[in-house]
C-alpha cells in the first residue's frame, strides 16, 4: 500500500509561509523545473490561487509541503477538496537547508524550493495531515484565537503591574486579580493613592456594590487598607 507521500499527484508545491505574503514553488508532474510566485495571504488571494490550480489540473490530488501544521494558512487550504497537506518539522528543514547552503544563509524562497525537494525526494519522512471536517477546523481557530486574546491579557496585566510596582503598588495587594473589569475601573478612577485616599467611604462601598462585590468584610477590609496605606514619600520621610 503506498503512503500518501508517494501516490501520484498532479503537482508537488513548497510553500515558504510568512505573516503578509507566502513563497511558492510548484512542481507540476513529469517536469524538473519549479515555478515560483508569491502569495498574498489574503483569503481572496488564495482563493484565486486554488482557482488557478483547478483550472490547470482539474479535480487531481496536490500535495503541498509547509513548514508548520496548523495556522491560518492550514485552515486555509483544508477546506479544499484534493489538498494533501505535508507538514515539514522547522529542525528537518533547517538541516536540509544547511545542506545545500553550508554558509548558513537563509533566503526564503530557497526555503520554499527545499520543502518541495524534501517531498520529492524523502516523501517517506513526511506524514500527511488528516483531513477534518469544517466545525472541527472553525473549533481550532476558536481555541486559537481565545489562547492568543489569554496570551495578550498576561502580557498586558504584567505591564499594568510593572507600570504600578514604581510609584502605586498597592492595588497589587488589594485586588487578586489584575485582568477583571473592578481592577481597570478601579484605576481609571483612582489613578493614584492620593485621589483614592481622598474619596470618601461611602463613594468606595458605592463603587465595589456596583461591581458585585458584596461581602461586607471585603469591602471594609479594603477600605482600612486604603485609609492606612502609606505612599513613597511617606516612607522616606519616616526613614529619615
Amino acid at each position: 500500500m503506498k503512503s500518501p507521500a508517494t501516490e501520484a499527484f498532479a503537482a508537488r508545491v513548497g510553500i515558504d509561509w510568512g505573516d503578509a505574503k507566502h513563497d511558492i514553488c510548484l512542481l507540476p508532474e513529469g517536469t524538473t523545473v519549479g515555478e515560483r510566485c508569491v502569495l498574498t495571504h489574503s483569503p481572496e488571494a488564495i482563493d484565486e490561487w486554488v482557482r488557478g490550480l483547478r483550472n490547470r489540473f482539474g479535480a487531481r490530488p496536490i500535495a503541498i509541503a509547509l513548514e508548520l501544521n496548523k495556522g491560518p494558512l492550514v485552515y486555509a487550504l483544508q477546506k479544499y477538496d484534493g489538498f494533501v497537506l505535508f507538514p515539514v518539522n522547522p529542525t528537518t528543514l533547517a538541516r536540509y537547508r544547511k545542506a545545500f547552503t553550508p554558509s548558513g544563509a537563509k533566503d526564503d524562497p530557497t526555503d520554499a524550493e527545499l520543502a518541495l525537494d524534501l517531498l520529492c525526494r524523502h516523501p517517506e519522512q513526511l506524514k500527511a495531515l488528516c483531513p477534518q471536517s469544517a466545525p472541527m477546523r472553525a473549533l481550532q481557530q476558536l481555541v486559537e484565537q481565545r489562547r492568543s486574546l489569554v496570551a495578550d491579557r498576561v502580557r498586558l496585566t504584567n505591564r499594568v503591574s510593572n507600570a504600578l510596582k514604581n510609584y502605586f503598588p498597592q492595588p497589587l495587594q488589594w485586588f487578586d486579580e489584575k485582568g477583571t473589569v473592578l481592577f481597570c475601573d478601579f484605576l481609571a478612577r483612582w489613578p493614584t493613592l492620593k485621589q483614592v485616599q481622598r474619596a470618601r467611604r461611602t463613594s468606595l462601598r458605592t463603587f465595589f456594590f456596583e461591581h458585585n462585590v458584596r461581602r461586607e468584610q471585603l469591602i471594609t477590609q479594603r477600605i482600612d487598607a486604603i485609609r492606612a496605606a502609606m505612599g513613597r514619600e511617606e516612607t522616606e520621610d519616616d526613614a529619615d
